[in-house]
């Protein structure tokens, strides 16, 4: 039965092998994308706390000035005095292909809480791009485009292969990350130990071993080590290649994933529209200690404020939205995290889960390991199927010797 199995590892690496060593040393270049990105880019995030801050209205007016055709779509206030306020653009360019676009709706999701109805649509052929500003001086720090960057290039290889969201790497990454679940699956069997003696044989690296033995340690030893955490890394990825995963979420936990309608606001003609300043405060009155505050513009002239917050201590999913009517600044509705549904719920863990972050830094660390040796576990069976077949090529050499001699 185990060579059955053993075929079926093997088969199944050498058809999968390249993408999923792809995959996991591009999601360990991401795991600490966020950290990297403000060690090597402070003044990009980070300025010195002097004086008052001036008001969000005249911070998004600068960036106007600068850049005439930005269309603002929101505005991200940190808690933290010594961070810029980030505000997020548009710009419309006519050169910018379907990568652009499906970028443009990432991040709309992300910011929006997954198309929530009072976050901003992206405009076609828009070119989306974020301005830093000095919260105190009101200069703009920085326009920064994601898709200029590294790990924008690390990102679109994780989950593309350099292509788009609706082309044929996305589904060759989905393929393949479901072939790498049967891969581990089919790793635990062979590696289920029949005794005592072979158990502690498969649990430890034999380090004063020749090169070969090492190998297979680094294979079978560290595989079983970190099975678990690359099974659900693969099984969490499969929610961006394929939409009956997501289906699948809705089945299982009997909910439906789209989130509530977002309130409308009543126009008033005898009354001007509120700023960003006057959607803050309104939230700001019902809140405590916030990490941060996204402020979303409304969609059309009865859209609303949508404004998600990340109260202090909360796991970075545990976010709220609340929805402030564009003409009388009043808050007219949320939708806290305790109030969503299961499916919902499991829907926004499923990507803190898969990028290592659900835990902060503990966990962080846990997936940048892991990622990299999955990176390696191609290379060592593969190396193990070569040596395996050199030995059977001896032993038919030998038996044919053998053979002859009689």
């Amino acid at each position: 039965m185990k060579v059955f199995f053993r075929n079926i590892h093997l088969y199944l690496s050498l058809i999968a092998g390249v993408i999923i060593m792809i995959t996991c040393f591009t999601g360990a270049v991401l795991v600490f994308e966020e950290e990297l990105q403000q060690a090597f880019n402070e003044d990009r995030y980070f300025v010195k706390a002097d004086g008052e801050k001036l008001p969000i209205e005249t911070l998004v007016q600068n960036v106007k000035k600068q850049v005439p055709e930005a269309k603002i779509s929101s505005v991200k206030i940190h808690a933290d005095p010594e961070r810029t306020v980030e505000v997020g653009y548009s710009v419309k360019d006519k050169k910018i292909g379907e990568p652009a676009k499906e970028e443009a709706k990432k991040e709309v999701k992300a910011n929006g809480k997954e198309g929530d109805k009072g976050g901003k649509k992206p405009e076609r052929n828009a070119n989306r791009k974020t301005a830093f500003v000095n919260p105190y001086s009101g200069d703009v720090v920085e326009l920064y485009s994601y898709r200029e960057t590294f790990f924008y290039k690390m990102f679109a290889l994780h989950r593309w292969l350099l292509g788009s969201n609706d082309g044929i790497g996305k589904y060759v990454v989905g393929v393949c990350t479901f072939i790498f679940l049967f891969i581990l699956i089919t790793g635990i069997i062979l590696w289920w130990p029949k005794t005592r003696k072979i158990l502690s044989q498969r649990i430890t690296v034999k380090w004063t071993a020749g090169w070969k033995r090492i190998n297979h340690d680094f294979h079978i030893v560290l595989g079983f080590y970190t099975a678990i955490f690359l099974f659900i890394f693969a099984f969490t990825g499969l929610s961006w290649s394929f939409a009956w995963f997501n289906k699948g979420v809705a089945y299982v936990t009997n909910s439906k994933l789209e989130p509530a309608e977002a309130p409308v606001s009543k126009i008033q003609a005898d009354r001007m529209d509120i700023s960003y300043d006057n959607a803050f405060a309104a939230v700001a009155k019902q809140v405590k200690a916030v990490e941060y505050y996204n402020i979303m513009a409304p969609k059309d002239s009865t859209g609303s404020y949508a404004i998600n917050v990340l109260q202090a201590g909360n796991n970075m999913i545990v976010t709220d939205t609340y929805y402030v009517d564009q003409y009388s600044g009043e808050v007219v509705g949320s939708q806290k995290f305790e109030e969503r549904n299961t499916g919902q719920k499991v829907r926004a863990g499923i990507k803190p889960v898969h990028t290592g972050a659900i835990f902060g830094m503990p966990s962080k660390i846990i997936g940048f390991i892991v990622c990299l040796l999955g990176t390696t576990f191609p290379i060592t069976g593969t190396i193990m199927w070569i040596n395996r077949l050199r030995r059977a090529k001896k032993k038919a050499g030998k038996r044919t010797l053998e053979s002859e001699s009689f």
